[in-house]
């Protein structure tokens, strides 16, 4: 008996998911920085993220870019990576990306903030067995009080087990440079 791969089908419907939401998050942002990554996962994984993306175009949800007057960046500790990460997460039901990054911010660091609008708009493409789809990730920014120095981790999913104010970036920050990157355009801007 022969077994049909439908990996590719995932794949295929959840790259037209991504083009649509890409560009419905592109055209609502007036002014917005750019980046791609690639990732080389297992086919399992990519399976799972494949049909995450199906669903709202995200392998990944929503995060924030939370950040001080001063340009201090809130990063917070993800266990299941080992790395320093911004803040958010998965929709839940009908969420919107934007409601669901505020949640994860509050969830996973405590603060609630004053949301600027979609800063960065990511394309990640991933690869495994032969084949390729991508998703976006939706960096929102948002302004928090310069005395906003209680930092609570309430993570339902128990994988942040710390929240913390960076002025220079740890080196096992996941994606540095393009935190760096949005940084110095905005010191331009």
């Amino acid at each position: 008996m022969t077994t049909v791969d439908d990996l590719w089908f995932l794949a295929d419907e959840a790259s037209q998911q991504a083009e649509q939401t890409y560009h419905r998050l592109a055209q609502s942002a007036a002014e917005v920085l750019e980046f791609e990554t690639e990732k080389h996962v297992s086919r399992r994984r990519f399976r799972t993220v494949a049909s995450r993306i199906e669903g709202n175009g995200a392998p990944y949800g929503a995060h924030t870019i939370a950040c001080r007057p001063s340009g201090d960046l809130l990063l917070v500790r993800h266990d299941g990576v080992d790395l320093w990460v911004l803040p958010g997460g998965e929709t839940d039901g009908n969420e919107d990306f934007r409601a669901a990054a505020a949640r994860e911010l509050q969830e996973e660091a405590g603060v609630c903030a004053a949301f600027d609008g979609l800063g960065m708009l990511g394309r990640v493409t991933f690869h495994a067995d032969g084949h390729t789809t991508w998703g976006v990730l939706p960096l929102y920014e948002a302004t928090v009080a310069p005395d906003e120095d209680d930092l609570c981790v309430a993570d339902p999913d128990d994988e942040i087990s710390a929240a913390r104010w960076f002025d220079d970036l740890p080196a096992d920050t996941r994606d540095r440079e393009v935190l760096r990157r949005w940084r110095e355009e905005r010191l331009r801007g």
